[in-house]
């Protein structure tokens, strides 16, 4: 299957720029896959997809402060840096721009939220094949303790604003959020209020939590002809055995497991790809790519929002409109086309759809 097989287009003012004003205000498009049928619902009306028994799990990964702004000691030339990953305390892989300014070596000054430079500063000292950069940073014992302070929440690029806007630090986090470590909301969750988690529960849905640390390439395009020479980048979970053991009673009493996210898909399916079809406590890095035909061992619903033209996102929605099968292609990019005519908004900040 070929990458140009999973483009559309989007009219601009589609994409959802701004946070909507409460939660559980979006549209829910809800696709009966079985049936190739769509109905347009508001999000509360998930309640009446769900049914005693079923297992809602949800990824509870926080979002991390993690864009800084900075300047180069010399040259006072501005940079923007990403945190993308943890090597220690102080010791980051980042993403840097622009790039080709931060050689080995380059001292860089941060900046507090007013612009005034502050007593934080890192050195690039190492570079990597994905043009990311390797900070050390120093004048704190830990760069985490900072962010607050310095850094911004990382909206996604085709967010077109030149600076956060108030509400985005409390909108861009799910309200179940706990480990920090993304730098991209798991925005499935973000529909979500604690009166409807408390009404799903009092229906008799199971709701469960597992860590999948959401990283930048989840807004890359695959940019490679085929499918099948497009490398993931790797993201960090974790799956807690109380989790694993809900799934797992679910699933040999036939009660349905519904994913929340693509995120939480990719860690319930690697975790069963490990344990021939069930699930084990577990914590690592997961890289699987799911796109059409792919066979699904855990996830029997998903709840997810609507995604960029070639994403690994959008394929791995595609696989699940038919689980086995390459169909699933044309019945997601119908139900888009459809989602665009009834004015739907698109990626982060946009609405849902509940895959039946």
């Amino acid at each position: 299957m070929q990458t140009a097989d999973f483009d559309y287009a989007l009219p601009p003012e589609l994409i959802a720029q701004q946070p909507a004003p409460k939660r559980d205000e979006s549209r829910l498009m809800v696709l009966h896959r079985n049936e190739n049928r769509v109905e347009h619902r508001r999000f509360p009306a998930l309640l009446e997809f769900l049914h005693p028994g079923d297992v809602l799990v949800l990824n509870n990964s926080r979002v991390i402060p993690a864009r800084l702004r900075g300047a180069n000691a010399r040259t006072g030339g501005k940079f923007e840096v990403l945190l993308l990953e943890e090597n220690a305390p102080n010791d980051w892989w980042v993403m840097l721009r622009p790039g080709k300014r931060a050689r080995i070596g380059a001292q860089i000054i941060f900046r507090d939220a007013g612009g005034k430079p502050a007593d934080v500063w890192a050195v690039v000292v190492e570079t990597n094949d994905d043009g990311h950069r390797r900070l050390q940073f120093s004048g704190t014992a830990d760069i985490r303790r900072e962010l607050d302070r310095l850094g911004e929440v990382p909206l996604p690029p085709y967010i077109q604003r030149h600076s956060q806007m108030p509400g985005d630090k409390e909108r861009y986090q799910t309200v179940f959020a706990r480990p920090d470590g993304s730098v991209a909301a798991p925005t499935a969750g973000l529909h979500f209020t604690p009166e409807l988690l408390e009404q799903i529960r009092a229906r008799g849905v199971q709701i469960c939590f597992l860590t999948l640390h959401v990283g930048p390439g989840t807004f890359l395009p695959v940019k490679t002809e085929s499918l099948a020479a497009h490398k993931m980048h790797e993201e960090r979970f974790e799956l807690s055995e109380e989790t694993a053991n809900a799934i797992n009673a679910a699933k040999k009493s036939g009660r349905r497991v519904i994913a929340t996210g693509t995120t939480t898909v990719r860690a319930l399916e690697t975790v069963a790809a490990l344990h021939n079809g069930k699930l084990a406590k577990n914590a690592g890095k997961t890289g699987i790519f799911i796109h059409p035909p792919f066979s699904f061992q855990i996830v029997d619903a998903l709840l997810t929002n609507f995604h960029l033209p070639r994403s690994t996102l959008l394929m791995l929605v595609s696989a699940f409109a038919a689980p086995g099968q390459s169909r699933g292609r044309e019945i997601i990019l119908a139900a888009y086309a459809e989602a665009i005519r009834e004015r739907y908004r698109f990626f982060s900040y946009g609405d849902a759809m509940l895959i039946l």
